[in-house]
Parts: C-alpha cells; structure tokens; sequence
C-alpha cells in the first residue's frame, strides 16, 4: 500500500512539472488526457462497478460543456457559477434519462440511452439560435487565471485529482460494494432487500455529474464547444478507453484514455488511419488481455503476492 502510495505521489509531482519541462502545445494535450481520463473512470463507475450499460455516456459530457459555455456567454453571472451549472445540468439529463432507462435491463437500456442522447444531441445540433448549431461554440471568455495554457492545465489537474478521489471512495464506500453485488447478481442482490433500481439510478446521476465535470473541464482547456462532442461515435470511444486500460480496475479506464488521446494525437501526424491502429490494438488487447491493459497487471501482482504467501 505504502509503495502503491508513494507512485501515486511521484506521478502527481510528475504532473505539476509537466508545464515547465513541456511546450504548450504539449501542455494543452497533457490537458486532454486528464479530462477524457476523468470522463472515462466516470463512466467506468456505471458499467464497471454498476453493470450499467451506458452506451451514450457522451451526451453528459457535452451537456456539462455547453451548459457552462451558454452561462460564460449568455449571461453575465460570476465565471465560477457556470463552472458548477454545467455539472448540474448533466446530472439533471442523467436523472431524466435515467428515470426512463433504468425499468430495461442491459443491452435495452443502453439501445434506448443511444436514442434518448442521439434527440439531445440533434437539438444542439440545429438549435442555431441558442446553442450554435454545428458551429458550436468559440472564443469562450474565461477568468485571468485559466487564460493561460499553464492556467488551464492547473485548473484540470486539481478538479480532475479531487474528482477522482471523490470517485475513489464511493466506489470503496458501502455503497460501492452494494453496487458491485447489484453487477454481479441483480436478483440475489433484490432477494436480500437491495433497491436495485434506485442504486443503479443514483449511480448514473453521479457518473452523469462527473462526465458533466469533465466537459466543464473541456470549455477550460479549449474555450470552445461544439456538438460532435455528445455524438454517439464519442461514446463509442470512450467506452472502449475501459476496455482497453480495464473495467473492473479503477485507474484502468484512464489509463486507456491516456493511451487512446496519446495514439490519436502522434499516430495521426504519421498516418491518417489511425484508427484503424487503434482498431488492431483493441483486437489485440481483447484477444490476450482481456482484463485490459491495467487489469492484466493487477491480475498478475496478487497471483505473484499469493506464489510469495
């Protein structure tokens, strides 16, 4: 634990210097992967330790982003307060669409998510007059201290960090583990008098708050929103960031979203079929560690801990 601890340190001491060792374009990216990380282990907290297929976890992102874009520049409220209102109004849409889905089970309800989060995702899309339709959103106006790249890099790196631990120990908490039982078994965990369906909705509405977290997060970084940000293709994405770095670990999901935007960022300056790389690695990965890159070493730390004991 101690060891465990003590990386987890270095990487952070890591992080907070990445801004004077790296140029900015560099620190902007560094940037991304800290948010689509975060958007990641949000979601993996519903489809890893829930069992919930949310297929459309994409739409709470961009809902976060634009809500805290419109209050920047359609009002002239305090900065912070759009900070929040984008989060706000993510778990908003998570609980709506959450009271809607949550009576289907699996595949149905991430089919009817898609669908739900695809007529979202047309209104902002044609919604000209109030959202930008599919120009988006550019030139967001942001308080001094986040104008800069190095600002901005700071900002995401301490919301990220707490939102994480607070991710952390709600996964840890009782009420994680309930949740886990409710993944691995839903009847049985009904047979003992679990409330299924309301743990499995107030688990979308704090997965949907921290996705909307992260889109807040994107306004910071990249003073810009557009609607290809909540397309379903994204979630697509996303999703496959926890499978690739492993769903039932809880670093695993960021991890995979560190090497997804990496790959996406380098392997495009060298080829324009970069996904089709990142199409080869999945298979790969899927075929012999299919635990995800990250569930594959956790899986051989305890088995070398119970060869030692």
């Amino acid at each position: 634990m101690n060891g465990r601890r003590a990386a987890l340190l270095l990487l952070l001491a890591v992080l907070v210097a990445l801004p004077h060792a790296l140029p900015r374009f560099y620190t902007y990216v560094a940037a991304i992967v800290l948010l689509t990380g975060l958007l990641a282990t949000s979601l993996n907290l519903a489809i890893g330790y829930g069992g919930i297929y949310q297929f459309h976890h994409a739409v709470f992102y961009g809902i976060g982003a634009y809500g805290t874009a419109l209050m920047l520049t359609r009002t002239a409220l305090p900065a912070p307060l759009g900070f929040v209102v984008g989060p706000l109004a993510a778990a908003l849409l998570s609980l709506a669409m959450g009271v809607v889905c949550v009576r289907l089970s699996k595949l149905y309800f991430g089919m009817l998510q898609i669908s739900l989060g695809s007529l979202v995702w047309v209104t902002v899309y044609r919604w000209y007059s109030f959202t930008g339709g599919d120009d988006g959103i550019h030139g967001i106006p942001l308080p001094d201290a986040l104008g800069s790249t190095g600002g901005a890099y700071y900002f995401t790196l301490a919301v990220t960090v707490l939102c994480l631990a607070a991710m952390r120990r709600i996964a840890a908490s009782p009420f994680g583990k309930t949740l886990e039982g409710i993944r691995d078994n839903p009847v049985r965990s009904a047979a003992v008098g679990v409330d299924v369906r309301a743990h499995q909705l107030v688990t979308l509405v704090i997965a949907g708050f921290f996705g909307g977290v992260a889109g807040t997060l994107f306004v910071v970084v990249d003073t810009s929103v557009f609607p290809d940000m909540m397309f379903w293709t994204f979630s697509l994405e996303v999703l496959i960031m926890c499978l690739l770095g492993g769903m039932y670990t809880f670093f695993g999901p960021f991890a995979g979203a560190a090497a997804i935007v990496l790959l996406r960022v380098f392997a495009s300056h060298y080829t324009s079929y970069w996904s089709l790389v990142l199409g080869v690695i999945l298979t790969l990965v899927i075929i012999f560690l299919p635990d995800g890159i990250l569930g594959y070493a956790v899986r051989r730390h305890r088995a070398g801990e119970a060869r030692s004991a």
